[in-house]
Formats: C-alpha cells, structure tokens, sequence
C-alpha cells in the first residue's frame, strides 16, 4: 500500500484523488500549522507528500524516511528546501499547467487599470466631495499601441501574457536566457539579450519568472532607474523578485507611475509590514490611482482550483506509480 499524505485539507472528500490514484493507496488528510507538527508515525509512513502553503525544510525531510516524491500543488517550488531533498533522494515535482490563463489575465488587467486610469478615476470618483466630472491628466495614462510591454520569463503564463499584450496594441518585448532561439518567433514578439536592455524599453514591466537564487531580488533600485520615466510595474510571480523599498522609492520620486502588486515578499504580511504597504492601506494621497495590491489571487477560479486537485494528484500518481514521472523540478532549476 502506497500512502499520500496531503497536509492541508483543501477539498471537502477524496473523490478525484482516489479515483486518480487507484484502490492501493491510502490517501490521508492532515491539517498541522507546519510540517514539523505532524507526529513522527506520520511521517514515517508517508511515501508522497502534498504542500500546497506550507514549506518543506531540511529538518522536515529528515523526519519522512520512506519519502519518494513532493508535489507542490501550485507552480512555484520555492516553499520546498529542494537541495536537501535532493540529497536524500526525494523527487521534487510541480503543477505548471494550471492557473496559467488566469495569472496571465491577473497581470495584463493589473496594468491596464492602472494604465487606463481606471483605478484613478474610481478612487477620486469616491471623495467627498468627488473629482470634478472629466480625464485627469496624469503620466499613468497612454495609448496602449505607443507602449512596449516588457515580460520577464517566458514560460507558459509569461507567453500567455505576451499574447494578451499583444491583442491589446502593446509592442511584446522579452527577457528570457532560459528559452531557446527562435521562441520569439513562434509567437511574434521581441527578445532583448539582457535584463538591462529590457529594462529600458519597458513602459510596462510584467514579471513572470520564478523565485530562484538567481531571480531573488533581481528588480532593485538600480534595475528601476533604467525603466522609461513614467513606467508601470507588475509582479504576479514572486515577492522577493522586487526590491519593495526600492519600488516604493522609485513611486515617491516620480519616476514610476504605477504599480499593480498580487504578490509580496512575506506572504501574508506580518510586522514589521513593509512601508510602501503601510502607505497604501493608509490610503496616502500620493499613492492614489497609483497602487493596485491583491493577496496572491492572481491563479484563483473555480476552474483552476479543480484543476490543481486532479493535476496535483496526477503528478505524484506519476512520480510514485510509474516509471513516467512528469513535472520534475531538475537540480539545475534549483
């Protein structure tokens, strides 16, 4: 009998996964606060473990002896400590086939609320008493087909957001050193060789790439500076990719005209809350029209959250039941 320890209890039976799964396994549904709260008879039976929001450390994996496989029912590995498993021969897995179309119409609505003042004018719409009834002049609004949207990482929801941009008017540029020559072609967009070049292009800056070593804050103070005046940023990928003092020093100063934020470096924020956060749940004038946050919603639908339970399942049923093991996070990703 394979056992599958799930410690989160996101759905209301185990329908789908038993059915995904087969009779010879026995699925089990945990709800500790942290992994290190599940008994050590747990742990020592479990030879697939499900994380969905919460992290796999090097202890943690020191208690799961029989442990062959992890799968993060989301897309982003970050939460699992993947060299310490590696070395104790657990495999690493991933879902990255859902949520793509939702994140990537998160991010392109996030920039065109901001850069069709649809934010300013709701938020000066509201006072009391309200804006006067007409445009408001400001740098965040422009004609979308004289922009350059620039997208970090062009995988599958960043081409998915390449393709929205483009349906919209925007020039698609790209920075990728990870895809293959002649990617831009198939979907007709840019590429630019270096996040500098990029940066400098980008009147939009989306960021679709995933938290690694090399991408933990790659979009800092100097990064900012090289962005047209004016420009817009949008993080639906990782907090810790942007430097937020610095994003929040590039808007004080002008240079930025927007932002649209569905992630942050400490999900969810705790004190002490970062200041460009304190300013804008202090709704500080200069922020207004100007600061879009959402809690890390950007992947949600009753569509994509049916698909990470049967993805999910399919995933370790792979990783544990065949010799076909499928979305394997490689070492060289780590």
């Amino acid at each position: 009998m394979t056992t599958v320890l799930y410690s989160e209890a996101m759905y209301p039976d185990t329908s789908v996964e038993q059915e995904v799964f087969g009779p010879g396994t026995d699925i089990r549904i945990r709800t500790p606060a942290t992994l290190a709260d599940l008994s050590d008879a747990e742990c020592a039976e479990a030879d697939g473990l499900m994380l969905f929001r919460l992290w796999a450390t090097a202890a943690d994996f020191d208690r799961f002896p029989k442990l062959r496989a992890v799968v993060r029912m989301g897309v982003g590995y970050d939460r699992i400590d993947r060299v310490a498993a590696a070395a104790r021969g657990v495999m690493v897995c991933n879902v990255p086939d859902y949520g793509t179309m939702e994140v990537a119409d998160h991010a392109v609505t996030l920039a065109l609320t901001l850069r069709r003042g649809i934010l300013l004018h709701h938020e000066t719409q509201r006072h009391d008493p309200p804006a006067p009834w007409t445009a408001i002049t400001s740098p965040l609004i422009r004609r979308l087909n004289v922009q350059t949207f620039g997208i970090v990482g062009l995988g599958r929801i960043g081409t998915a957001a390449a393709l929205r941009a483009k349906a919209f008017g925007f020039r698609v540029v790209f920075f990728d050193p990870h895809v293959p020559n002649g990617t831009e072609l198939g979907i007709g967009v840019e590429r630019e060789r270096t996040l500098e070049g990029l940066m400098r292009r980008a009147d939009v800056l989306s960021i679709h790439a995933p938290l690694t070593p090399g991408t933990r804050g790659l979009i800092g103070a100097r990064e900012l500076a090289l962005l047209p005046a004016g420009a817009v940023l949008v993080n639906t990928a990782r907090g810790p990719i942007v430097d937020l003092d610095a994003l929040e020093a590039a808007l004080r100063h002008g240079h930025l005209a927007g932002a649209g934020l569905d992630v942050v470096p400490v999900e969810p924020p705790v004190e002490p809350v970062p200041s460009l956060m304190r300013a804008y749940r202090a709704k500080e004038p200069w922020l207004e029209g100007r600061l879009v946050i959402t809690p890390h919603s950007a992947y949600h639908s009753p569509e994509a959250w049916a698909d990470i339970r049967k993805k999910s399942a399919e995933t370790m049923a792979a990783a544990l039941l065949s010799n076909a093991a499928q979305n394997v996070i490689l070492p060289e990703m780590f």
